[in-house]
């Protein structure tokens, strides 16, 4: 009953770390961290569910896919290596893409919404929608598709350390744009400044002498994050949409934050995307 990407998804929740965190986290009192064996027990559920999907006949039908679908590969007459030398012009390919990228951006800031916001008025960041970024991409692709932002991405890599990949091509998109405009000093993967930020904002919370969040609101509050790094930016229509919906959509949330719910919103939107 259900479609393929529903079925991927699920496979990808199973290791993806902070779908796991937000598992491990949904059994632990307010403001616990999971340690390992509780993160290793997370993940197995998220297996366990993911696993239950293939039945015998789905594994039939994908094995009968695969079997169609074969390549055969010729292991007699294998190419021969005629030479083999470094890529000396690797680093000055990538330092040239990397400052086409940056002339770029800041030649069309002035046309582009998103770009405005991060280059002009950098305090709006959290105004910066999903749709923002889409035509940001869309808007690359005709004017410039060698600066696919897969493409940067790499470029940036043989320049500057940056270990962790981004989540897919728009969250790679606003790392980059964030880089060129100067809010990060080196790319950092936009995953990772929203889960920065959130734990940042969660331990100041706790820090005070006002209330602490409960389990149960914690819960919510990971659901957000995960959100927000996919979405840029959360709003009270979310809540109607997966994974909210099937938790009590907004009616929950209302209960869990009751009045202080318009300004948790506006709070989280401006925080976790400083």
């Amino acid at each position: 009953g259900l479609g393929v990407p529903d079925i991927v998804r699920q496979l990808l929740a199973a290791i993806d770390p902070d779908v796991v965190e937000a598992r491990a986290v949904a059994s632990l009192p307010a403001g616990a961290v999971p340690d390992a064996v509780q993160l290793d027990a997370a993940q197995l559920g998220l297996c366990r569910d993911a696993g239950r999907l293939f039945t015998g006949e789905a594994i039939e039908l994908m094995e009968r896919i695969r079997r169609d679908r074969e390549q055969t590969i010729d292991h007699d007459n294998l190419d021969q290596v005629v030479k083999s030398a470094w890529a000396v012009d690797t680093q000055v390919q990538a330092q040239e893409l990397v400052q086409e990228w940056g002339d770029y951006l800041r030649q069309h800031q002035d046309q582009i919404e998103a770009l405005q916001i991060y280059f002009q008025q950098p305090q709006r960041r959290r105004e910066v929608t999903f749709e923002m970024i889409r035509q940001l991409l869309e808007r690359l692709k005709v004017d410039r598709p060698r600066l696919a932002p897969v493409n940067v991405w790499q470029a940036y890599q043989l320049i500057e350390d940056c270990p962790e990949n981004p989540l897919s091509e728009l969250t790679a998109l606003v790392g980059l744009v964030r880089r060129v405009a100067g809010i990060d000093g080196a790319l950092v993967s936009y995953e990772a400044v929203v889960r920065r930020n959130f734990q940042n904002w969660v331990m100041r919370t706790h820090a005070g002498s006002g209330a602490k969040f409960n389990e149960a609101q914690m819960e919510w509050l990971h659901l957000i994050r995960v959100h927000v790094m996919s979405s840029f930016h959360f709003e009270r229509d979310d809540l109607d949409m997966s994974p909210f919906d099937s938790r009590g959509g907004l009616g929950k949330m209302y209960e869990l934050f009751s009045d202080e719910l318009d300004g948790l919103i506006d709070e989280l939107n401006e925080e976790l995307v400083a």
